[in-house]
């Protein structure tokens, strides 16, 4: 290799340095709108198991022994004490020989779909850039998406598995509420909060699920995996509401999906079944999952008044004059809702586009935010209601303001097939794909 000109004048310890930074590529600087805590690993899992030479981005609701939980919120992170032990969902994917990449962003409290985080802000959309990442899993799904881990695990309350799924083009499952345990997981709203994993492709998420949910790869030993490894029945149910709630690039590309699905070589029955109006769903689930964030963090919020930001804040506050009476009638109306829903998946699996529509653009203002937050949650809460395994899956592709862009279809079924789900989902992947 010729020297630099001039080198015999140069004294030998600059030019070794002159040298070396020619050769070495420049670190990459962290992201902190995605990553809270990064390593290399930042915790290493076993050397052989079925995860093994697999990375996961943690949200950061979960304990991880020796670090403290953030919860999206700079104030909360400074007054939290470290974590004496690591949440079982994390434990059991090092026990399957994944790795701990970092501790990744959520947005506040987990109280948001949107993604942004005015603290730290928002992580990127790894599919289209430019627009929100989905929330309030966003750090987790801005990692798989931009291929800075392999696993992300998350939680999903209202949709904020689903929804970052569908915005980034991943595949996301929300499984059966109570099936995997949450000991060591902060909590929003407990009737509903559910752990979910997302990954960039079908297959990974099957060895997620495979080694997670059976009984050699969770710690767990009350939950009973039930039917998980059983056929679910190939003949989908779609909700008529939910077609008419969302945009018309996504019903367009929808229906041109279900052609090729009814048209291909492993075609499938397809039925239309009303659910009734979606808002029968969304307001009694928002107001049992507002009473519950309200006692789980009300206390903190108060002390606190200026510590969340303005979106966060204002939900915090309408939970806060959620009464008992309220709570209580809400909790009556879920009850029918909830049978309903089941009664639908007994012998099909609900599909259905995951959301309304593609991500909006980070520019949005608020007032379209949240209409596209409510829109979404009204598309999201009946699996969340019923306690249902729902898995966003990157099969429809719609125009948007930022060019082409990701949108989910969605499958749900009966509580317990979790396993068996995901290979459905791939499944009805490769009928479409291969027709």
């Amino acid at each position: 290799m010729a020297e630099p000109a001039g080198a015999d004048s140069v004294p030998a310890d600059l030019l070794k340095a002159f040298t070396a930074a020619q050769v070495t590529p420049r670190a990459q600087a962290l992201d902190r709108s995605v990553w809270r805590t990064v390593g290399d690993p930042l915790w290493q899992g076993a050397w052989e198991g079925p995860l093994a030479g697999l990375t996961v981005a943690v949200k950061d609701l979960f304990a991880v022994k020796g670090y403290r939980i953030g919860a999206g919120n700079p104030a909360f992170l400074a007054g939290a004490r470290a974590e004496t032990t690591t949440a079982a969902a994390v434990t059991d994917l090092l026990r399957g020989g994944a790795s701990l990449r970092g501790i990744a962003r959520t947005d506040e409290f987990a109280y948001s779909i949107a993604g942004d985080n005015v603290h730290y802000g928002t992580p990127p959309n790894g599919a289209l850039p430019g627009a929100l990442p989905g929330g309030s899993s966003s750090g987790p799904a801005s990692a798989v998406a931009t291929g800075q881990a392999e696993i992300g695990l998350a939680t999903d309350t209202a949709g904020s598995v689903r929804v970052p799924a569908s915005y980034q083009g991943l595949w996301g499952l929300r499984t059966t509420h109570g099936l995997v345990p949450r000991q060591g997981l902060l909590p929003l709203a407990q009737s509903f909060d559910t752990i979910g994993w997302l990954t960039r492709d079908g297959q990974t998420l099957q060895r997620v699920v495979d080694w997670c949910l059976s009984y050699d790869g969770s710690e767990s030993t009350e939950n009973v995996y039930g039917e998980s490894d059983g056929d679910l029945p190939w003949r989908f149910v779609v909700p008529t509401e939910v077609l008419d709630a969302v945009e018309p690039e996504t019903r367009a590309a929808f229906d041109a999906f279900l052609a090729t699905l009814t048209s291909s070589t492993d075609a499938a029955p397809v039925d239309f079944a009303s659910i009734g109006d979606l808002d029968e769903f969304f307001v009694p689930f928002r107001t049992v999952q507002g009473a519950e964030a309200w006692r789980n963090n009300g206390e903190w919020v108060t002390a606190h008044p200026d510590a969340l930001g303005p979106a966060v804040a204002d939900r915090f506050r309408i939970a806060s004059t959620i009464s008992a009476g309220d709570e209580a009638s809400a909790r009556r109306a879920l009850e029918p809702l909830t049978e309903r829903i089941q009664t639908l998946v007994a012998d099909a699996v609900l599909l259905m586009p995951t959301v309304p529509g593609p991500a909006p653009m980070r520019t949005a203002g608020g007032e379209r935010v949240d209409a596209v937050r409510i829109a979404t949650l009204r598309m999201t809460a009946p699996a969340a209601i019923a306690g249902l395994p729902s898995l966003s899956t990157p099969l429809l592709t719609v125009r948007s303001h930022l060019g082409p862009a990701p949108v989910g279809v969605c499958v749900t079924s009966r509580s317990g097939t979790d396993i068996a789900l995901v290979r459905l989902a791939r499944r009805l992947a490769q009928a479409v794909e291969s027709w």
